[in-house]
């Protein structure tokens, strides 16, 4: 046998051992994935123990503790690390009642941030907004807001979301309603128009003696409402059901005078620092470049934050857990980020891109995860014009029963903001988004009160920590680093114009502050 013959053969048989080791772990984190799953149990302690993750509050600091003290039992390293301030804030008790003309226990909540009610509560008449043809007329009529609850939103002319008048109505009927709610819809923003308000409408109200504010930020879904923050300084903001809502709505409407009684205890615990969890397995040949795999720890407090974003967080954690027991020693060290106040302007991540410059400098890649509790079915290239060579390379490890749902964009084009990936891709670090499959998630668990624990899908969510696992793996055992270069970005169909890769923006350190 010749030298050169003999040096291929060689070369050969290094490839064939290298294989088959590469495919032996990818059995391994597939077995571990599917036979040894802990999802079950990391989604009742992080959602029904600990439960939503609100920016500022005592529960997102437990999650944080949580999250270090789970992967220390992992044997993975961890820590929380301090990336800025917010305003601490603890829900409370949340009862609301009418009490006149007749009794409901009403279905409602308190909004993030709100001042709570005196101890006993606060019990008054509800006003609904006037019609009015100006500032002027709006000013005028201000003063009959005192010592009354106010009715802010705009009634709705149904409950029933549009998949189930589609199903059960007459085209005729369908129709009649469709521009019934787009001429009250347009009634009520002209309205407001004439007002002269807009964001601070409750501000208004509150400095002319309104006790409360009473909402209903409808999700278009059976039951769901979106529950956001309040912004007033001194009197509580609350969101009733649709159904509670235009029962009040239609008794002031009607002249019978409805009475509720509302009762918040929520607390404002002044300005407490917040944090990133960050675990950590170090490389053992290249410790100096990075596999980042990450998914926001924060949510908003309407449900426990199930899909929004306990199931990316579940799926980040359960990679972790499965990589550190079947690949111990990575080539490239491996970060898990959980970031904090990503719901706010991706605080947490924006703030960790800033902080770690050594990260960003040596990242092979990040993977995120955010969208709800579906199966990953489609990766984006992110604008990286040469994204389809590596991501090609790791995803054709993975198993067929996962990739096959899988759709590719290749180069593709840079998110600008959607989740946290967006943080590392505009500073020009290949980080790329699992975007999963939709369940509903926009109207049903995305913001709302739904969002919880029995939405979870966790046969999808095992899939998505699996293929997660395999392709970290894969980043970590490349032989070549990854390419940042950019590709020529295509015109903006909205506006005809070239698009420009997304600008880095700064986390807001300190917030939450009215």
């Amino acid at each position: 046998m010749n030298r050169i013959v003999k040096s291929f053969f060689v070369l050969f048989l290094v490839a064939q051992v290298t294989f088959a080791q590469q495919s032996d772990i990818v059995n391994k984190i597939v077995a571990e994935g599917n036979d040894n799953s802990q999802l079950e149990n990391l989604a009742h302690q992080l959602m029904d123990v600990i439960g939503p993750r609100l920016v500022g509050t005592p529960q997102m600091k437990a999650a944080n503790d949580w999250a270090v003290n789970t992967y220390k039992s992992w044997g993975i390293e961890a820590k929380n690390e301090a990336w800025g301030k917010w305003r601490g804030w603890e829900r409370g008790i949340s009862h609301i009642d009418m009490v006149s003309p007749r009794v409901v226990s009403l279905h409602g909540t308190q909004l993030a941030w709100s001042p709570p009610t005196p101890k006993n509560g606060t019990m008054a008449e509800t006003i609904t907004l006037p019609t009015v043809k100006d500032a002027q007329a709006f000013a005028s009529w201000l003063p009959n807001v005192k010592g009354k609850f106010v009715l802010v939103s705009m009634p709705q002319p149904t409950g029933r979301p549009d998949y189930n008048w589609q199903e059960f109505a007459t085209d005729e009927s369908f129709a009649k309603m469709k521009k019934q709610r787009e001429e009250l819809t347009e009634q009520w923003s002209k309205n407001l128009e004439n007002m002269g308000q807009g964001r601070d409408l409750n501000k208004v109200l509150e400095k002319a003696g309104a006790v409360g504010i009473v909402q209903s930020y409808w999700s278009k879904g059976f039951g769901a409402n979106k529950i956001f923050s309040a912004n007033t300084d001194k009197i509580p903001v609350v969101d009733l059901s649709l159904e509670d809502y235009g029962l009040l709505y239609r008794l002031t409407e009607k002249g019978d005078k409805p009475v509720i009684k509302v009762m918040t205890q929520s607390k404002d615990l002044g300005v407490v620092p917040t944090f990133n969890t960050i675990a950590t397995i170090p490389g053992k040949e290249l410790p100096n470049e990075y596999i980042v795999l990450s998914a926001h720890f924060d949510s908003w407090d309407g449900g426990t934050g199930a899909t929004d974003n306990g199931t990316g967080t579940l799926t980040m954690m359960e990679a972790a857990r499965i990589l550190k027991k079947v690949y111990p020693n990575p080539k490239r060290t491996i970060i898990i980020g959980h970031w904090g106040s990503e719901e706010q302007g991706l605080n947490g991540s924006r703030a960790f891109v800033e902080d770690h410059p050594e990260v960003i400098d040596g990242l092979q890649a990040s993977f995120n995860q955010d969208n709800g509790t579906g199966r990953v079915v489609d990766i984006s290239g992110q604008g990286f014009l040469n994204a389809y060579d590596y991501i090609g390379r790791w995803l054709e490890a993975v198993p067929s029963d996962i990739t096959k749902h899988i759709e590719t964009t290749f180069p593709g084009t840079p998110g600008g903001g959607g989740s946290d990936y967006a943080s590392f891709v505009a500073v020009g670090a290949p980080a790329f988004s699992l975007s999963s499959l939709n369940w509903s998630y926009g109207t049903y668990t995305w913001h709302t009160n739904l969002d919880t624990y029995d939405k979870i899908v966790f046969d999808d969510v095992r899939n998505n920590a699996i293929l997660t696992a395999i392709l970290a793996y894969k980043a970590s055992e490349d032989p070549q680093k990854t390419s940042r270069v950019k590709s020529v970005l295509p015109l903006d169909k909205r506006t005809g114009e070239q698009m420009t890769w997304p600008e880095p923006r700064s986390p807001n350190r300190n917030g939450g502050q009215n």
